[in-house]
């Protein structure tokens, strides 16, 4: 990583203008991140390949073989400090054990759910004590860890979780009552990470052990897709938890629990792109073998346009999740663990990057399921057969826009967390959203781009100027009732996300013109030039229809008007493009830069 780089704040990408030396890309991988990613490749393909079906039958029993497996190579512990028997990997390294390991499947979601929202918990809020007494088992694998967030009647409404926890008079014990569902690993998991209310209103945070008297593990679950993971209804009934096991303080448990899911949401865009990766190759291979009217379907032009928008969407995705890990590994590096103030400090920094986290989970979810989608389609019947991989692929990936907080959830959050941030003073959105009033009245049309992204970067610089507008306008009418519009703050969060997506494309490929030079980074120039003249027309699309639904008359005709200036760009030859990218595609029958 460059040394140069500094702290970029949360959301700022919105505002203001990043320099591409100050992202992190897959292309600056150094040796060590090679070597993670290899070794975690090895794991898949020796330990996990062979016994695949097997797992996928729901063998207990292999599944935590298998972790104990990963745990004595190092992947359970890659973000477990040193201190207590981890590797303490930066996030980046983190990220590439995540994406490598979806080829596991089923596996990869047992493992996702024990090294990310079961340890990290007491990685970033637990004591000295609960450190040094569960991290260094749960590095190893020789105790496995489950999340208890999500209960029957509380869902996406977290905070209306049930689940009590009651102080005994000799204030030794917690007592706990209530139940969780949905609970991955919860079949053979030693340590749960529970959330219950302290006197039915202070959200708290609890260390569960199995072995603790009224802990018990209701039915599997019998799920559409992801079906070599356990996940089961864990039961409460007078559960004494020793005083100790409370993880940071009582009433934070809301702190805990939401910044752990950023860290899931992120962890699961990095997923969604070893996955899609993973589905690219399979489609590929297959449209190579498949022949119809005496030609290789991968030669009909509709099959290349199919691979290369997988392709183009996957390498956007990609850019995005390894941007954000760079940004966390920037921010973590402040926090203190061997300060008292540590959970403050962990909070704090995960929180930085909620907005790009839901951003990235969004995106992630929705990238995959368009690639598993057309994934299918390209194998035609056969897509239909469980025989090809293929078709678990899209039924492992629908769960992925319910986890973590629906996408309906993170697309809420998108614009409210920037609205807060602004609000706060932390950003300055009101500022910049006034300022681009006056220089909306001096537009000049129609402009020249000649050079290696020029237009794409202006366009970049519109997307941004469109939601300053559409989103002023919208917080001007609505005001505190914003929330109350979700439609509206639907649409604003699509136009963040785009921009972000837009933006780690365009950096990701200028960086790597510099890297390399222009010839080399043809396939990357093609994908970047492709997607963002198609999102900035759907840009176009969202704000003319979030302008009609606030204003009417000379009200919206202005800004339309205004939409229309800021929307002119010179068409360029998409479909063209694509056939180029098919090309590559086809030949490498993988994914490709």
């Amino acid at each position: 990583m460059s040394k140069t780089m500094s702290k970029v704040l949360g959301g700022s990408y919105m505002i203001e203008d990043i320099d591409y030396q100050q992202i992190v890309t897959p292309e600056d991988f150094t040796e060590e991140h090679r070597m993670i990613a290899e070794t975690t490749e090895q794991f898949v393909a020796t330990e996990i390949a062979p016994k695949d079906e097997e797992v996928e039958k729901l063998n207990y029993a292999l599944t935590v073989e298998l972790l104990q497996k990963a745990g004595e190579i190092g992947l359970l512990g890659a973000e477990v400090p040193e201190n207590y028997g981890g590797l303490g990997l930066d996030k980046v390294s983190a990220t590439l054990i995540n994406e490598k390991l979806t080829k596991a499947s089923s596996f990869a979601l047992s493992f996702g759910a024990h090294v990310g929202i079961g340890t990290l918990p007491i990685v970033y809020f637990g004591t000295e004590e609960q450190k040094q007494k569960y991290l260094p088992s749960l590095a190893t694998g020789e105790k496995i860890a489950a999340y208890c967030l999500t209960e029957p009647s509380s869902g996406s409404d977290a905070l209306g979780a049930k689940t009590s926890a009651t102080l005994t008079e000799d204030g030794q014990h917690y007592i706990l009552n209530g139940s969780k569902q949905f609970i991955t690993n919860a079949a053979f998991a030693d340590i749960f990470i529970v959330y219950a209310k302290v006197n039915g209103t202070e959200f708290s945070t609890f260390i569960v052990e199995r072995t603790m008297e009224g802990v018990s593990i209701g039915p599997e679950e019998k799920k559409m897709g992801i079906k070599g993971s356990s996940t089961c209804p864990l039961i409460l009934e007078d559960v004494k938890v020793p005083v100790e096991n409370l993880l940071w303080e009582v009433g934070k448990g809301h702190l805990i629990a939401f910044n752990i899911l950023n860290i899931g949401r992120f962890k699961l865009a990095a997923g969604c792109v070893g996955a899609a990766k993973d589905s690219i190759e399979l489609a590929a291979k297959y449209a190579n073998e498949r022949t119809q009217f005496d030609r290789k379907i991968s030669s009909f032009p509709l099959i290349g346009k199919k691979l290369a928008e997988m392709n183009m969407r996957t390498f956007v995705l990609e850019s995005m999740v390894y941007r954000t890990a760079g940004l966390f590994d920037i921010g973590l590096a402040e926090v203190d663990y061997d300060s008292p103030n540590v959970g403050y400090q962990s909070a704090k920094a995960i929180a930085e990057y909620q907005l790009e986290c839901s951003i990235n989970k969004v995106f992630g979810s929705e990238t995959l399921d368009f690639v598993v989608d057309e994934g299918v389609q390209i194998h035609g019947g056969y897509g239909f057969i469980q025989e090809y991989r293929i078709e678990r692929n899209y039924r492992d990936s629908r769960i992925n826009r319910i986890f973590e907080g629906t996408n309906e959830i993170n697309r809420l959050l998108i614009p409210g967390t920037l609205i807060k941030r602004a609000m706060k003073g932390e950003l300055p959105l009101m500022q910049k959203a006034q300022a681009l009033q006056s220089e909306l009245l001096g537009l000049v049309p129609g402009q020249l781009f000649e050079g290696t992204l020029e237009q794409e970067t202006h366009l970049l610089s519109m997307t941004k100027k469109i939601f300053l507008m559409v989103g002023a306008q919208a917080l001007q009418k609505y005001q505190m009732k914003l929330e109350q519009e979700q439609e509206v703050l639907s649409h604003l969060a699509d136009m963040m996300i785009t921009v972000f997506a837009m933006e780690s494309a365009l950096l990701r490929t200028r960086k790597l013109i510099d890297q390399v030079g222009e010839a080399k980074a043809t396939n990357a120039i093609d994908m970047t030039v492709a997607f963002i003249h198609e999102e900035f027309e759907r840009i176009e699309c969202w704000a003319k229809e979030t302008l009609a639904a606030m204003e009417s008359g000379d009200t919206l005709r202005t800004g339309l008007s205004v939409l229309k200036k800021l929307t002119r760009k010179t068409q360029v030859n998409t479909l063209g493009l694509k056939r180029k990218i098919a090309a590559k595609v086809i030949e490498a029958e993988k994914y490709v830069v």
